[in-house]
């Protein structure tokens, strides 16, 4: 008797062959760590806030269907059971931390849904080291019109490249769900609004924001928040991650090359100069030493240039 298989939905949509065939040559990816599954969760979240918000609104995910293959996925329950929940409470720590972020910086984060939903699932047709990213805004959201879609990110294992391609629905059950594989978090305002008066929270007093010329940052800007009354400007040769200090990894930067101050009661910066050059505004600073800094007001989205290379921009937060 001839029986007849129903095809998958990576048949039915045309790129089972393109995603998912053997290449000659191609060796299979490492094993799915814990890591690399807590970093490809936190890369979804970010890409949701930059692909969903609008205007001054902060929008993104609530629901997270993380994908494997049936191996990768049964190594993850056998061998370290649990370890999905540990993952999930890291990285939804770390999205109220990019959410207060965004708040900080005059952005309103907006909720559209009163909780977060992880679930890992595995479909037949991925092997060893293919996963993809299903989002929604709405985590459990039944009520849903038919031709609503659903957006895919696909990462295959021959090329390690992410594909993004939109699918309906209803081809969600082509997934195998787990119940041990589904988890839900309440959404907590507080964790996102703060109290305004609580000391816990920082409070940001300017923005700061450098371009360099080296092709590593090629399309990058690297980013200071100012908490500090006063802050170095300082270059590759300054220890990393030093209270007060803003490393920009470039020789043309000395260090210290800046020291920015900010007077409570004028409401105002002031910049000292102590690198070979530099220049706010198209005026150039005069040098000074750290013993005895020689201070010039820094307006607000001034730009400043040290050594004619590498440029800053101040912002308010």
């Amino acid at each position: 008797m001839h029986t007849t298989t129903k095809p998958t939905f990576w048949q039915r949509s045309g790129v089972h062959n393109w995603f998912l065939k053997k290449e000659a040559g191609v060796t299979e990816t490492s094993s799915m760590t814990p890591d690399l599954v807590y970093k490809y969760i936190i890369e979804k979240f970010k890409e949701s806030v930059t692909e969903l918000s609008f205007a001054d609104r902060v929008i993104f995910y609530h629901e997270y269907i993380i994908c494997f293959s049936p191996p990768d996925y049964n190594k993850f329950m056998d061998n370290n059971r649990g370890i999905f929940s540990l993952i999930i409470k890291e990285s939804v720590k770390a999205f109220y931390t990019i959410l207060q972020e965004h708040r900080q910086k005059g952005k309103k984060v907006t909720a559209s849904a009163n909780k977060w939903v992880f679930r890992f699932v595995s479909h037949p047709d991925y092997e060893k080291g293919d996963k993809s990213f299903i989002g929604k805004l709405l985590p459990g959201n039944n009520v849903q019109q038919k031709e609503e879609n659903l957006r895919v990110t696909f990462i295959p294992r021959q090329t390690g490249i992410a594909q993004t391609f939109d699918i309906a629905d209803e081809i969600l059950k082509d997934f195998t769900f787990y119940s041990d594989g589904y988890y839900e978090i309440p959404w907590n305002e507080g964790l996102v609004l703060g109290d305004v008066n609580d000391p816990k929270v920082p409070r940001y007093l300017a923005r700061l924001e450098a371009t360099l010329p080296d092709k590593k940052f090629a399309g990058k800007k690297l980013e200071y928040l100012i908490k500090d009354d006063i802050i170095t400007v300082a270059g590759i040769d300054e220890k990393k991650e030093q209270q007060g200090v803003f490393r920009i990894p470039s020789e043309w930067v000395s260090s210290p090359h800046l020291s920015i101050r900010f007077d409570k009661a004028a409401d105002k910066f002031f910049v000292a100069s102590f690198g070979e050059k530099t220049i706010v505004n198209e005026n150039e600073v005069g040098n000074s030493t750290s013993d005895v800094p020689i201070w010039t007001e820094l307006p607000m989205n001034s730009r400043i240039v040290l050594n004619g290379i590498v440029s800053i921009n101040i912002f308010k937060v």
